[in-house]
């Protein structure tokens, strides 16, 4: 039976040979295989019709007189890259034939050949070109949804971690994000793998903390049948879920140490062995990691390996928290209040009144970004009027902050050490919450600084 598309999607395809009766007779059986095909004698004609971008496909001889084959293919190519070509000739040669899949031919036929023989590999051509057309637009349409646009803000500490995510994303490396509760650490995860070579491929996260220590070890690697109580099928696991993809273990600090050994063998192998099975499985994915905890000081106290630290850690993004980014505030209540605007679309709510605005914007909010988010979709779900009023936040956010302590001399003499800690605080803060960077300026390493600002918070008079 010979090949044939439906006829109501008649892709239109130039066929160009410079004998016209040729060109004529493979158009006519193409037209009966559902085609629409246009036949050129002139492949100096033939290139001005290669402009028309409504030709999704072009068969042309290799020996012609005025451009021959190749230099109509490299002017297809230029117009329209992912038009697929086929070449045809009636000269066996194995060098021309390399030579046109070289410069990006899809296939290569030579006379005489039957007219099924083209009409099926111009149907696989124009398949693999519609897919990749689908794989393209996919990809555009999650860096929108989850790229660098996300990524909201103009401060210096988030230029420096859009810079970083656009650096890495198309490495293989694995890449750990620090930083408070609610700073964002997974819209950056997943703004790395929208904008990598991966973003085609699964997206896989997990919250180590939130699924039981006897459940995330088959969870991530899978298990066979019967491996224990309840394992009633076999199981891939996330990890094989991600497979070609990006797995992101979120709140890794919180890991077992048997996992943790477990997960060091698969990033060293590039294999999993689920519960109870006895072979490993090749996989082939990207580990992003994430934790607000200080994974160093985990390494000393015993609770987080050593060796993982070093595999993880190939590349840090630290992410500020939304008190150290006053400058990037009003674009992101602009950006939330747009979202919870969609999302309720029934609500009245178009703005916030300077006075609450003012009090947003004087908040300390200790759940970052995230409690921005809700607390934004919070008035906008429950407001009655245009503009939103102070009444209509919530509590803890009506009630005006007291100022900073500042660090004077006319206090009574304090200690050197409170000193440096009151010091190292007012620096983090000038640095827009880049720990690293203001541990560099202190001359200092990141864990006393971390341990100068606990300290200092938990006197009361930090940030």
């Amino acid at each position: 039976m010979s090949p044939s598309r439906p006829p109501a999607t008649r892709p239109r395809v130039l066929i160009v040979d410079d004998e016209l009766s040729m060109a004529e007779m493979l158009a006519d059986g193409l037209i009966e295989r559902g085609y629409d095909a246009l036949p050129e004698g002139s492949s100096r004609q033939a290139a001005k019709r290669l402009e028309d971008p409504s030709f999704v496909a072009l068969v042309t001889d290799l020996r012609m007189p005025e451009m021959d084959g190749l230099e109509l293919l490299a002017t297809s190519r230029k117009l329209a890259p992912e038009r697929p070509v086929i070449v045809m000739t009636a000269y066996s040669s194995l060098d021309t034939a390399i030579e046109s899949i070289r410069r990006g031919a899809y296939h290569y036929a030579t006379k005489p050949f039957k007219l099924d023989e083209i009409a099926l590999f111009l149907g696989r051509a124009l398949d693999e070109a519609g897919l990749r057309r689908q794989t393209s637009s996919l990809k555009r349409a999650l860096r929108e949804r989850q790229g660098l646009a996300n990524l909201v803000g103009a401060s210096a500490a988030m230029r420096e971690v859009s810079d970083l995510v656009e650096r890495v994303a198309d490495a293989a490396v694995p890449v750990l994000l620090l930083g408070e509760t609610g700073t964002g650490k997974g819209v950056v995860a997943r703004a790395i793998h929208a904008e990598g070579a991966r973003a085609g491929a699964p997206f896989v996260s997990v919250n180590c903390a939130a699924i039981p220590e006897n459940l995330l070890e088959s969870e991530l690697f899978g298990h066979a049948k019967g491996a224990f109580t309840g394992a009633t099928s076999a199981r891939g696991g996330l990890f094989a879920e991600a497979n070609g993809g990006t797995l992101f273990l979120d709140e890794i600090g919180e890991m077992p140490a048997a996992l943790q050994a477990k997960l060091l063998h698969v990033l060293e192998r590039g294999s999993v062995r689920g519960v109870g099975e006895t072979k490993e499985r090749a996989i082939d994915v990207r580990i992003l990691t994430a934790t607000h905890r200080d994974l160093r000081a985990q390494v000393e106290a015993g609770a987080f390996r050593e060796d993982l630290l070093y595999r993880l850690d190939v590349v840090t993004i630290e992410l500020p928290p939304l008190r150290h980014r006053k400058d990037d505030q009003p674009a992101l209540i602009a950006h939330f209040l747009a979202r919870a605007k969609e999302k309720h679309r029934a609500s009245p709510v178009e703005r916030f009144s300077v006075e609450a605005l003012g009090l947003m914007l004087q908040h300390s909010w200790p759940g970052n970004v995230r409690e921005l988010e809700h607390v934004i979709e919070r008035v906008v779900l429950l407001g009655r009027s245009v503009e939103a009023s102070v009444a209509e936040l919530p509590s803890p956010l009506r009630v005006k902050p007291a100022p900073e302590a500042s660090l004077v001399f006319t206090e009574p003499v304090l200690p050197m050490r409170e000193m440096q800690r009151r010091y190292a605080a007012w620096a983090y803060e000038q640095l827009g919450g880049r720990k690293l960077l203001t541990a560099e300026k202190l001359g200092i390493d990141d864990k006393t600084l971390t341990s100068w600002l606990a300290k200092r918070e938990t006197k009361g008079t930090g940030d």
